[in-house]
């Protein structure tokens, strides 16, 4: 399927290096994770290419908790999806809905005080339970990761070159002139101008666009086969939005790489993505091809959502429709449906019994009792 362009214009160091939000300490285990299924040895450098027909990743019941008060919170409920090569896959869902940690529980960036069950293959070899440096070794070359502020990701005393070129050596044998040339030959990939003169300069010098797209440039170094890109676009000007997404569509396009979209704008995955994932309080309560899901929304939280988003049809200086109430506080889910306190199609079943998420028509799936109809997300 196509992917829809918008009518109008509208992190961290890509896993080579520590993550600002847990720190290098953090990053020396992924969190406590379940033994590596027989078999999942990391395949040669030599394997062939997974066709556009494979999926290449397959994650499978995702669970990912962490210890706090003697209490178990969770952040990621049974999660399970599979995004084939050379697709788009969008995650949204509100802040605390458990998008990020799970990507990062693929990345294997938990901190320690994480717990995380389940599997996620890639190729089919089992990422979950892997040693350090095995992960580190699929880290760039097979999956990397785009994060929200490249501010917070580029060291603001280091030159971007040597952001880039340390990438790129931690991952090849090459000499610091190679990498210098391809660190360049990076630059010019994701549209910066100037790059030879971009090279020798510091992260404040870039404009905020620029500053991720270095960040993209750091993310694509070892051509990775699959690119997760979270809330890349958040803290951009709209028009700088679409130029980052038009940028990544092209990369994807020309290398040939899955993408994974994580963000909370429903606009953007509509105009950006193949298939669409909804989650809410650790889970998937919606999942669809994305013409699908936003030609018949069937989950109340998805129509909710939808409705929040500003339209040029609505009168002037009118207030957005907004859901009442919080996210329910993962120490203490509630026994039916975690959206039912919330929910304004709400019945006695929903706070009862908590709906299985199931494809109820070809290629959609929902977890709800009592789903919209047609119609009912104007």
């Amino acid at each position: 399927m196509s992917k829809k362009r918008p009518a109008t214009s509208p992190g961290e160091r890509a896993v080579m290096g520590p993550d600002p939000a847990t720190g290098p300490d953090m990053l020396s285990g992924p969190g406590r994770r379940e033994p590596a299924r027989p078999g999942s040895a990391r395949p040669g450098p030599d394997r062939p290419l997974y066709s556009a027909g494979s999926d290449l990743l397959e994650v499978q019941n995702l669970q990912v908790r962490f210890r706090q008060g003697g209490r178990d919170v969770w952040a990621v409920n049974g999660m399970s999806y599979s995004l084939r090569a050379g697709k788009t896959l969008a995650i949204v869902g509100e802040s605390g809905s458990g998008k990020t940690v799970s990507c990062r529980a693929i990345m294997g960036l938990l901190p320690k005080a994480a717990s995380v069950a389940g599997s996620v293959r890639f190729e089919g070899a089992e990422l979950l339970g892997l040693p350090d440096a095995t992960m580190r070794a699929h880290r760039g070359t097979d999956v990397a990761m785009v994060f929200q502020d490249p501010a917070r990701s580029l060291n603001p005393t280091m030159r971007i070159g040597i952001q880039i070129t340390e990438a790129i050596r931690t991952h090849q044998a090459i000499d610091k002139n190679s990498a210098r040339d391809r660190a360049i030959e990076l630059l010019k990939l994701v549209r910066i101008p100037l790059p030879a003169r971009r090279f020798v300069e510091y992260p404040h010098q870039l404009s905020g666009g620029m500053r991720q797209r270095v960040m993209i440039a750091i993310a694509l170094a070892c051509h990775p086969k699959l690119l997760i890109a979270d809330e890349a676009t958040t803290s951009l000007d709209v028009t700088t939005q679409a130029q980052i997404m038009e940028l990544l569509l092209e990369l994807q396009q020309d290398l040939d790489m899955a993408l994974m979209l994580i963000s909370h704008d429903l606009g953007l995955a509509a105009s950006y993505s193949d298939e669409v994932i909804v989650m809410y309080a650790g889970r998937i309560v919606e999942q669809a091809p994305t013409q699908e899901l936003f030609a018949h929304v069937r989950m109340p939280y998805t129509k909710v959502l939808l409705q929040a988003i500003p339209r040029l049809d609505r009168p002037a200086h009118a207030l957005l429709p907004v859901v009442s109430g919080r996210p329910p506080d993962g120490m203490s889910l509630p026994v039916g449906c975690s959206f039912a306190p919330r929910c304004p199609s709400a019945q006695e079943r929903c706070a009862r019994d908590s709906p299985d998420l199931e494809e109820h028509e070809p290629g959609h799936h929902w977890a709800c009792w009592y789903p919209c109809e047609d119609g009912d997300s104007e």
